[in-house]
């Protein structure tokens, strides 16, 4: 079971949910140099710890494979690592919005986080081309030497865990706060439907 901790108020969410490859690590960190807003990129979470750790070594059994961590393993972390820039006041969750990509990455996670999170909106990146995506990983594997994207048999283990698990939140959350980007534009096009979709939740704040 996942340790919730003292009682918090729920914090105002806007989920950017996408495939590997979609840009939703683009579009989070945009988004997250505004004023008011406040990027959390869950595999930048995991990336960052000790891989010698226990922590570290239990993310790159999964990671290595094309495998999803365990979900209460994935959502402790991050209740863990919200806290803690909480308690350095990187993130001021009273005037910050909190932007989340790679999390929640399928029901369960959303259940475990429906008592944390108020979700403001979903920003689904849609991507129809597949190559497009595998072939972007590669490009980003070369340039950021991620392990998990080293080679096209974990990329497409990726996407399909991703059809299975990931795709399902489109059910789980209301339509009202469903926003639908096409991923397969230019970044600068894909940002500007992000902005119009926030936007639109914020003048109903």
């Amino acid at each position: 079971m996942v340790d919730m901790g003292e009682e918090h108020k729920r914090i105002r969410t806007i989920l950017v949910l996408g495939a590997p490859g979609s840009g939703k690590g683009t579009q989070g960190r945009i988004m997250g140099a505004i004023p008011g807003f406040f990027h959390l990129a869950c595999g930048d979470v995991f990336r960052s710890l000790d891989t010698t750790s226990e922590l570290g070594s239990t993310f790159l059994q999964y990671s290595s494979q094309g495998k999803l961590v365990p979900d209460q393993f994935t959502i402790q972390l991050w209740l863990d690592h919200i806290r803690g820039r909480e308690q350095t006041g990187d993130f001021r969750p009273d005037e910050e919005i909190l932007v989340l990509d790679g999390i929640p990455r399928n029901r369960a996670q959303a259940e475990m986080m429906s008592d944390y999170i108020d979700v403001i909106r979903l920003i689904f990146l849609e991507a129809a081309d597949q190559s497009q995506l595998v072939e972007r990983l590669r490009r980003r594997a070369l340039h950021e030497n991620r392990l998990d994207d080293a080679s096209e048999s974990v990329i497409r283990q990726r996407l399909l865990e991703y059809e299975s698990q990931t795709t399902p939140l489109l059910d789980y959350y209301s339509s009202d706060v469903l926003g639908r980007v096409d991923a397969g534009w230019q970044p600068i096009d894909v940002l500007r439907d992000v902005i119009e979709i926030v936007q639109e939740a914020l003048s109903g704040q």
